[in-house]
């Protein structure tokens, strides 16, 4: 099995997903006035870092107390009942790993990993609340930035190498979870699946790019539908 998970799934542990209902940058610019796009950018974390820091330092407070919730939970539970399963997120938060997934291509990274922009010192943190933005390596001094993918950067060969080596073993069954499926290496899968007669399921509550695609949709939250689906499959 394949999870692609986005937003919607750790809206319910009580993260804001970054636009539409509850969004973090529903605003088209930020107060600089520029698109929050802009200020999230690799470009920016070079050319102005304090002003780039200033809103992942945002994203990391308003997520900042949230755990995964049950949704992920039943994920890593059912590597117990299928041979293999994959979970492609698009999420910085870590939950899938936290929940107990042991397979997860993490393809935009995790806000908690710290890496240098010069030298090879990195490090994990539990939040930011201890940090100075923008933060100082302390092994060379130059400016530390979270290991994830901001805009306008390129996705880490690494994770792309390893989803492509998924996607060539294959899969009997691929639900898209809680994305708009906006990103083609998000959609893709889901697509490539249904021309190839590949069971196909979204769970999202609203309407998606890939909402006309799968072979089942289900209009309503993670964490309700996978309990209902799980219990289902324990009365049996």
């Amino acid at each position: 099995m394949l999870f692609i998970t986005g937003a919607g799934i750790s809206a319910e542990s009580g993260l804001p997903t970054y636009r539409g209902i509850g969004g973090l940058y529903n605003r088209e610019r930020v107060e600089e006035g520029i698109p929050i796009e802009e200020a999230l950018s690799g470009p920016m974390m070079q050319r102005d870092p304090a002003l780039c820091w200033k809103y992942i330092a945002q994203i990391e407070a308003a997520c900042r107390g949230a755990c995964h919730n049950r949704a992920h939970e039943i994920i890593a539970e059912i590597e117990a009942v299928v041979e293999h399963v994959c979970v492609l997120t698009q999420n910085v938060d870590g939950f899938h790993r936290a929940a107990g997934s042991n397979n997860v291509i993490e393809i935009h990274g995790d806000v908690h990993d710290l890496i240098c922009t010069r030298c090879s010192w990195q490090d994990r943190v539990p939040d930011y609340v201890t940090l100075e933005f923008p933060p100082a390596c302390p092994d060379c001094g130059a400016v530390v930035r979270p290991a994830v993918v901001l805009f306008g950067e390129m996705l880490p060969m690494a994770r792309l190498a390893r989803l492509r080596a998924e996607l060539a073993g294959g899969f009997d069954l691929v639900v898209s979870i809680g994305t708009t499926s906006v990103f083609p290496y998000i959609a893709g899968p889901v697509v490539e699946a249904a021309r190839a007669g590949i069971p196909t399921v979204e769970i999202n509550p609203g309407t998606t790019e890939v909402s006309d695609v799968v072979a089942v949709k289900i209009a309503a939250g993670a964490k309700d539908t996978l309990e209902a689906v799980w219990r289902a499959y324990d009365a049996m």
